[in-house]
């Protein structure tokens, strides 16, 4: 981990870290003079909880979601089509409901940051809840594409009650609407959705921070890509990913930690003195057993069997639509053929004209048009 890819010359001094480094960081805060931290998540943040993941070329759900009947595989998590076949949707809220993925450390160390008085926002693309579960405040939190953590009708907009919710989607059965019979949604961000207004309404605090974190995420599309670029060029910005994103790293008191999101986090909390605090935490939440699950990590041949299952279960859903429709569908063999027939790359034109859950879309909003990504982590 550390600043290979920076492009600002060594020679370059810093305007207020000491240097850019993660000591200097720690000591930043420990002086007191970073007293409002903006922190920014993604899908990267979640990885060690078991998520599966959404957008890998190869071993992503779309990926695997591409080689059955949809038009695109992402089309899941398409309003339009969810209108008309909810149960796949349904079937994947199964697996991904809140309650069955336990916190990171990374999700508790933001947690941390809320308790001791110094995080300002938390900005996250995820709609896992994690950030929920590891305690951080909910008025602290913008969920930029909305998450599980509530939910109403696609119709008359009439809430519906979580643990009416939560049975529905334990058992993969698609809740109506007690007032109109309506379809049940999750609010989080499909096709043809905005984002939430709170969005746009608290972006600038991401502005008014005198520290910015940016942890686990490709920060490819506005208006969450962004908030980054928000910070005053003296304001330090910390990103903690695999590999170097935006313009992070090109201002003089730009700190990057490259590599997985937990080890960064850890060293941050090392140097602050917070580790032993911030283990200790993390162990009570969530137990010895899942955090040395999370430490061993998932192996490639765990996430593939997931994602396998979970794409064997929206076939057999799709399947069974198409007979009670009096459609036919192709084969496995044959939706597998159509696959890979179609591995052009998507272009950017694509992608904003059909771009879902976790991938690139435009959408129009209050402020305008404006890209959004969701993450399905």
């Amino acid at each position: 981990m550390g600043q290979e890819f920076s492009a600002v010359p060594e020679t370059t001094k810093p305007e207020t870290l000491s240097e850019r480094s993660l000591p200097a960081v720690a000591d930043y805060i420990k002086s007191g003079k970073a007293k409002k931290v903006a922190v920014l998540t993604g899908a990267g943040i979640s990885t060690a909880a078991g998520i599966p993941d959404f957008r890998s070329p190869e071993t992503g759900l779309y990926a695997n979601l591409a080689a059955l009947e949809l038009e695109e595989p992402e089309d899941v998590f398409s309003l339009p089509f969810f209108k008309e076949n909810p149960k796949p949707f349904y079937v994947l809220a199964k697996d991904l409901y809140p309650g069955k993925f336990h916190p990171t450390i990374s999700h508790v160390f933001i947690n941390l940051l809320a308790t001791k008085g110094l995080l300002y926002q938390l900005f996250t693309q995820n709609i896992d809840c994690l950030e929920r579960r590891a305690g951080v405040p909910a008025d602290l939190i913008v969920e930029a594409h909305g998450s599980f953590a509530s939910q109403r009708c696609i119709d008359c907009k009439m809430p519906y009650p979580d643990d009416k919710m939560r049975e529905h989607v334990s058992r993969a059965e698609v809740p109506h609407c007690e007032k109109c019979n309506g379809l049940v949604k999750p609010d989080i961000v499909f096709f043809h959705e905005n984002l939430p207004s709170l969005f746009f309404d608290r972006r600038h605090m991401a502005e008014e921070a005198d520290l910015v974190l940016v942890l686990g995420t490709s920060l490819t599309v506005h208006p969450f890509a962004g908030l980054p670029d928000l910070a005053p060029v003296e304001v330090p910005r910390v990103l903690f990913n695999m590999e170097r994103v935006g313009s992070l790293g090109s201002q003089p008191d730009d700190v990057l930690v490259l590599g997985d999101c937990d080890t960064g986090v850890r060293q941050l909390a090392d140097a602050l003195g917070w580790r032993e605090e911030l283990e200790a935490e993390w162990r009570k939440l969530v137990g010895d057993e899942e955090a040395d699950r999370q430490l061993k990590g998932s192996t490639k041949r765990q996430v593939e069997d997931e994602v396998s299952q979970l794409v064997h279960d929206v076939d057999k859903v799709l399947h069974v639509h198409d007979v009670s429709s009096g459609s036919s569908s192709p084969s496995p063999e044959a939706a597998t053929e159509k696959q890979q027939k179609e591995t052009t790359p998507t272009t950017q034109q694509e992608v904003q004209q059909n771009g879902p859950a976790s991938v690139e879309k435009s959408v129009e909003t209050t402020a305008g048009t404006e890209e959004v990504k969701v993450t399905g982590t």
